[in-house]
């Protein structure tokens, strides 16, 4: 565990944390490249930790079979605790894949393109929310299905019957679906490992 209280203090010689922005699917591999670069530059006491928030999550198959896995909370950025200076802001800016802070921008006064971004700090409140987020042990589930979809229902008072997708609760693992029984359109509440879908 993280522990905060040590970054509260605003002053420049304190660690705080910053978002970088990493180019989409290198979040893993710019942490590596990172680690790696702090050993031989020796700026691991400068640089003190890098993180790839997760949290849990289950993906549930169009076969109803369930893989877990970790879902990134912020995917394309990685939270760096360091000691800001131009060097330690260079060691992280020159890493393969690294797009740049997150921070505010200094528009360019003649020509094209984005100006000079100046790294902004993570709350201590940002902080605690994405590190508590990562805490949670209650996994998220996913599921391959959105409105309009065809379904089968393989498990429970509706099984064999099919129908299509209403509307899809990812927070609370069910779906709403319309499937016909005696003929009738029904509307019916189903968790996601009661169903799969079937491809048109």
């Amino acid at each position: 565990m993280v522990n905060f209280t040590e970054f509260e203090n605003e002053s420049t010689d304190e660690a705080h944390w910053y978002a970088v922005q990493v180019a989409s699917g290198c979040e893993k591999k710019v942490k590596a490249n990172l680690e790696q670069r702090l050993q031989t530059m020796d700026m691991s006491e400068r640089i003190l930790k890098v993180e790839i928030p997760e949290r849990p999550a289950v993906r549930i198959k169009q076969d109803g079979s369930r893989a877990s896995s970790d879902e990134k909370i912020f995917p394309g950025y990685v939270l760096i605790s360091m000691l800001m200076d131009d060097e330690t802001w260079q060691v992280v800016k020159n890493t393969p894949n690294v797009i740049n802070f997150v921070g505010t921008e200094e528009r360019r006064r003649y020509g094209r393109g984005r100006g000079h971004v100046t790294p902004r700090p993570l709350t201590l409140t940002e902080i605690n929310r994405i590190f508590r987020a990562a805490e949670q042990e209650e996994p998220i589930i996913k599921i391959d299905l959105e409105p309009g979809q065809s379904i089968e229902v393989i498990s429970g008072p509706f099984q064999d019957f099919s129908g299509e997708v209403v509307e899809v609760s990812p927070e609370r693992g069910r779906l709403r679906a319309r499937i016909s029984i005696f003929g009738r359109d029904t509307p019916v509440e189903l968790e996601f490992n009661q169903v799969r879908r079937i491809d048109d």
